[in-house]
């Protein structure tokens, strides 16, 4: 079996509908014996150009191990798919497990706005 790195972007008037999405496409990959070694959902987020006049979309990433027909099975789901924008699917030589630097940076965005509300507090007192 193979590691393939999946980037999706769904359109954002779907994002109600991610974790259902995400449920499938884990069981395919299980069911034909396959492993999911990480999956992320990085929220909305610009797209660098619009996109049949979308300028928000819906960003995930997974990181898994599969064969050639499960592959297969997932890219015609992708592309069948109206609430996929785009798919990008990279080979890639070894499982990743570690948090993405789109997740590290979200974190510390989130961290980083604790700390100054934090600072306004004090600077008020």
């Amino acid at each position: 079996m193979r590691h393939y790195e999946i980037t999706l972007i769904v359109h954002p008037d779907q994002s109600s509908q991610v974790t259902t999405m995400i449920e499938k496409y884990k069981e395919l990959i299980t069911s034909g014996g396959g492993m999911v070694h990480r999956d992320e959902d990085w929220g909305r987020k610009h797209l660098a150009y619009p996109i049949d006049k979308i300028y928000k979309a819906h960003y995930l990433m997974m990181n898994i191990e599969c064969d050639k027909d499960t592959l297969d099975k997932l890219n015609y789901n992708f592309r069948f798919n109206d609430a996929i924008l785009r798919n990008l699917i990279i080979s890639k030589k070894e499982a990743i497990t570690d948090p993405s630097i789109m997740v590290t940076e979200s974190d510390k965005d989130k961290d980083h706005g604790k700390d100054k509300t934090k600072d306004r507090v004090a600077d008020k007192k």
